[in-house]
């Protein structure tokens, strides 16, 4: 019977947001139709994949572009609706007739690092097949924190030379910028980056948040004091009575109170750039710089122990992996869950944003650190690694001292925590119904 199907793929994702250094989209796309891993790892860039034949879909994505799926039934057969949004999907199936099978929580996400193959056969659908494509050894590096610092940053300015000429000349270019170790790294990288590209450093600025009251703006001009280029900065002022979390939940697409606080700060910062510069396109941020050296507090996730961060493949990046209990199918895990809270209010407020840390290459060098052999069980030693490991590689690679402070989330330095608290409650259970309120029409 399923040969008597006409099935139908609808592409909603935009081919131009595709940023491939190395080959044609096309392709690419014969890469990942032939489902080589080895040859979709050598795809070198940013980008959201989708290759057909016949009733075989396969589908691959990087780690800084959210894919996402529904499959609708038709009575001539299935249709496989893809896009980089829940709404965009919806939207879709309205036009068409078909929201009445819609639920938010239908949606799948297509994981980072994998090819899927999806057979459109009919009812019942069967399971995707996953194929790994980017799967890094682990601790390869001898336990030398200057090796590795050299390294990693080098990796780091590697990408950055890479993405800057595909910049327009004339076009201005700005860091999303904390003083933190993380952006201070970004835009010590840049500049660095600029000049030995020949290009002027006067296209260059460091865009940073300041609602009042909090600690990022005094971090951002002592960072960039101490490191002679306090020129650079530019405070992007905002009221926190701006802030709204629901107009997050919405752009955002998901309900985890973390990346709900932290992409309302990026809304704010970035609508005030906006509003200040109309035209400005290019943006880069240190978001994945806390995954890939494991930068997170432990004890806040009762989930976790110093020894499934340290002995886990990609855990800050992935989440627990495909095919595990708590794998979500919605919204996948790690970092390719938790990049919307970037990559959407940048394509929502007319930004094109780019953050080295993403990039394979560089997640390759932080896997192969020997985290439990430098940290022995010890958290504090683990909290102190990755700005001991940027220290270094910036002295080596650059040449100056790099500044390192104390850390701190973005979305507690804009402000304090305590009206951070006030503005943007931390209630995942809140977040989780507006989500769902958006589709109140559509039936579970």
């Amino acid at each position: 019977m399923s040969s008597e199907y006409l099935e139908r793929v609808v592409d909603l994702l935009d081919p131009s947001l595709n940023r491939l250094l190395n080959i044609s989209l096309d392709e690419a796309r014969l890469r990942v139709l032939a489902g080589s891993p080895e040859s979709v790892r050598d795809i070198d860039g940013s980008f959201a994949l989708l290759a057909r034949q016949g009733k075989s879909v396969r589908m691959a994505r990087s780690l800084d572009r959210p894919m996402r799926y529904f499959l609708a039934k038709r009575q001539e057969g299935p249709a496989l609706i893809v896009a980089d949004r829940i709404d965009a999907i919806y939207a879709w199936l309205k036009s068409e007739g078909l929201h009445d099978q819609f639920h938010p929580s239908y949606t799948r996400m297509v994981p980072a690092h994998y090819v899927m193959e999806i057979q459109l056969v009919g009812c019942p659908d069967p399971d995707p097949v996953y194929t790994r494509f980017f799967d890094p050894p682990r601790n390869l590096h001898h336990p030398d924190l200057d090796e590795i610092g050299a390294g990693y940053v080098s990796a780091l300015a590697g990408e950055i030379i890479k993405w800057l000429p595909t910049v327009p000349e004339k076009e201005p270019i700005g860091v999303c910028f904390s003083g933190g170790i993380d952006s201070g790294a970004v835009f010590v990288l840049v500049y660095h980056c600029m000049r030995r590209l020949a290009m002027s450093p006067s296209r260059l600025k460091a865009f940073t948040l300041d609602l009042g009251g909090g600690e990022d703006l005094r971090q951002a001009r002592e960072f960039l004091a101490q490191m002679d280029l306090s020129l650079f900065l530019e405070a992007v002022e905002a009221s926190p009575e701006t802030l709204d979390p629901a107009e997050t939940v919405r752009i955002v697409e998901d309900y985890k109170p973390l990346d709900i606080e932290a992409a309302t700060m990026l809304i704010a910062l970035l609508r005030g750039i906006r509003q200040r510069y109309p035209d400005w396109r290019h943006l880069v941020d240190g978001d994945g710089g806390d995954e890939n050296l494991k930068d997170y507090p432990i004890e806040e996730n009762p989930e976790l122990t110093i020894r499934s961060v340290v002995n886990n493949l990609m855990l800050y990046q992935e989440g627990w992996g495909v095919g595990k209990i708590k794998h979500s199918l919605t919204y996948s895990g790690g970092l390719s869950r938790s990049y919307a809270r970037t990559y959407a209010p940048t394509r929502h407020l007319g930004f094109d944003g780019f953050s080295p840390y993403t990039r394979p290459h560089v997640i390759e060098v932080a896997e192969g650190i020997p985290f439990a052999e430098l940290t022995r069980g010890d958290h504090e030693k683990l909290y102190a690694l990755k700005g001991d490991i940027i220290r270094r590689g910036i002295k080596q690679v650059v040449g100056a001292d790099f500044p390192v402070f104390a850390k701190r989330r973005f979305q507690h330095g804009a402000l304090s925590v305590q009206e951070l608290r006030q503005r943007v409650p931390s209630r995942e259970r809140v977040f989780r119904q507006q989500l769902a309120n958006l589709y109140l029409e559509s039936p579970r």
